[in-house]
């Protein structure tokens, strides 16, 4: 209950974010490289009912549609009316979701009528509402695609870049950073189409991710073109009175969306974009939706407080300091004295608005040798990520069935992600899918398994007084340094999880290998915050995964043997 929103919003959601074009591809030609027309892809009817019903069933309350957002891409519809994209600044064959190409609309690629395409997406939309369903998508303030055009705003509105003066650098009133004189170069193929005809961005515009240069680098975001939001990158002034152009034209264009019935936004690259924006736009926002969602992709730590409560986001996400610091336990390193010192000195005082996961378009799957190699390495840290704190838990689709990503797609390459690039479909997935029945009748034993493991998970967060709104209480420094026979505080990580109604022991065991025989003591202080004398008998069972019970005197410690990646939530009565 703790949200900038002006209505109270229950903070534990759990978010299932589903990349749009991959979820409901059957095809698995996968042709390196693929055309569209080769290798497919998923359409906003693939997210049937069945789909959907699911996804509910799996214990999810927002779905995050990712790519949704008409983007840059090297498939031609200019037979439905819109303007192709020149391959040169398209990165795969079927474009970054991150180049958007026109705010008003939605990606051709995912209709099964592209005349209809608009049509289809509210119908999503409708579909996951009536399935008791949250509908989150992408808002991408940054930047846009190289050849940015809207072709499906109103008369209203007037595109962007459309009234900039382009002999200046920098205007309050530019819509984008121009720099004079220069041409735009293209790392791409010599900067030439595969129609012969180069690139013609006279004078080019300032890219995406900030390079203040006209021949921006391969590995840079070269085809995407940054927004100017009153601040000028050439001397660092910054302009905000009168309110810059952009403002008003992003303000439109959330406007625009949130009138199609979405409930959040996850905003991407949030924090490129000055808080004062986001001050002025989130709140103009939620006084006509007041319970509508803004999720904030961030990566300094630095400005998490300024982004929830001046800048008004209700989550951000915790990469830099939990994924990261579990990432570590994962791959067989790193310590849990890193996830004391995330709720020590980052966010524990606001652990409420930070969006914990593990996987995400962007990072690498847990099961791929890029990363842990073994999706079961997930448990104790997932069990952590989704009970540690109140605020929100995401799942990436695919990762409940330990989805691998093995091998290059096309742009991207072998490096452990799902593509967001290629057309594709995922061989590992297809057992889930099973030509559009969402019913898992082609998995592998070991994927069942998994899955059932996140549906528990999910069910325990649901059905928890005290994960959903309880205090938190780290154990670590009561049971560290030989305080505890055989407690491993590098390895194992165990804490409190409390409200009146309901009191959790969890404790997680991070080791491969190790298993543990160990006493975890509760201090007198957690005692009296639990309002529980010490001195009585406690009566302990696990809720989650086993089915253990014991008894043991409160002052005395919790005997417990951990066995290798394993967890227990422990619920405690007298």
């Amino acid at each position: 209950m703790h949200t900038s929103s002006v209505v109270p919003v229950m903070d534990k959601l759990i978010i299932y974010q589903i990349f749009t074009r991959l979820f409901g591809n059957q095809k698995t030609t996968n042709i390196h490289d693929g055309t569209y027309a080769e290798n497919g892809a998923g359409k906003f009817n693939d997210i049937n009912e069945a789909a959907l019903q699911s996804i509910r069933q799996f214990g999810v309350s927002h779905v995050w549609f990712t790519g949704i957002v008409e983007h840059a891409t090297q498939t031609d519809y200019s037979a439905f009316g819109i303007k192709p994209d020149d391959p040169a600044v398209v990165k795969g064959r079927a474009g970054s979701p991150y180049a958007v190409k026109d705010y008003y609309d939605v990606d051709p690629d995912l209709a099964v009528d592209v005349l209809n395409r608009m049509a289809e997406f509210e119908a999503l939309v409708q579909r996951t509402h009536a399935h008791g369903l949250k509908v989150i998508i992408d808002f991408v303030p940054n930047h846009v695609a190289r050849q940015y055009a809207s072709d499906a705003r109103s008369g209203d509105v007037v595109d962007l870049g459309e009234t900039d003066d382009t002999s200046v650098h920098f205007s309050p009133n530019n819509n984008f950073y121009y720099l004079p004189g220069e041409p735009f170069v293209g790392p791409e193929a010599g900067n030439v189409s595969s129609a012969g005809s180069p690139i013609h961005e006279y004078p080019a515009k300032v890219t995406g991710s900030g390079s203040i240069t006209a021949r921006p680098d391969i590995n840079d975001w070269y085809e995407t073109v940054k927004l100017n939001y009153g601040i000028n990158i050439f001397d660092g002034s910054r302009h905000f009175d009168p309110i810059p152009d952009t403002w008003h034209k992003m303000l439109d264009i959330l406007f625009f969306w949130a009138g199609k019935g979405i409930d959040g936004f996850r905003c991407d690259m949030a924090h490129m974009v000055p808080v004062e924006f986001w001050h002025w736009a989130i709140g103009r926002v939620k006084q006509r939706y007041p319970r509508l969602i803004f999720v904030a992709e961030i990566y300094d730590p630095g400005l998490y407080r300024s982004f929830i409560f001046e800048g008004g986001f209700d989550y951000l996400y915790d990469k830099v300091g939990l994924y990261d610091a579990l990432r570590r336990l994962m791959e067989g390193h790193g310590s849990c004295y890193e996830l004391t010192r995330v709720w020590q000195q980052e966010s524990g005082d606001f652990a409420q608005h930070m969006l914990r996961f593990l996987e995400t378009h962007d990072e690498q799957r847990i099961a791929s040798r890029f990363f842990a190699n073994d999706p079961w390495a997930a448990v104790p840290a997932m069990t952590l990520t989704a009970t540690m704190h109140t605020g929100p838990t995401l799942l990436y689709f695919g990762q409940e069935v330990g989805v691998r990503a093995e091998g290059s797609e096309g742009f991207s390459g072998d490096d452990g992600r799902t593509t967001i690039f290629d057309y594709w479909g995922l061989p590992d997935w297809q057992g889930w899918l099973n030509e559009g029945r969402y019913d898992g009748a082609g998995l592998t034993d070991d994927q069942r398994d998994l899955r059932s493991f996140y549906q528990r998970l999910n069910h325990l967060v649901n059905g928890s007084d005290a994960i959903q709104n309880g205090y938190f209480y780290d154990l670590q420094y009561v049971n560290d340094n030989g305080q505890s026979a055989g407690y491993d505080a590098h390895r194992v990580y165990s804490y409190l999880r409390y409200t009146d109604r309901q009191k959790l022991l969890i404790v997680c065991n991070f080791s491969q290998h190790i298993t543990y025989e160990t006493n975890i003591i509760i201090p007198q202080a957690a005692f009296d915050a639990m309002g529980i004398n010490p001195s009585r008998t406690l009566r302990l069972s696990d809720i989650f995964l086993t089915d253990m019970q014991l008894e043991a005197v409160g002052r005395s410690g919790i005997p417990l043997e951990l066995p290798p990646r394993s967890v227990r939530v422990l619920e405690i009565k007298l």
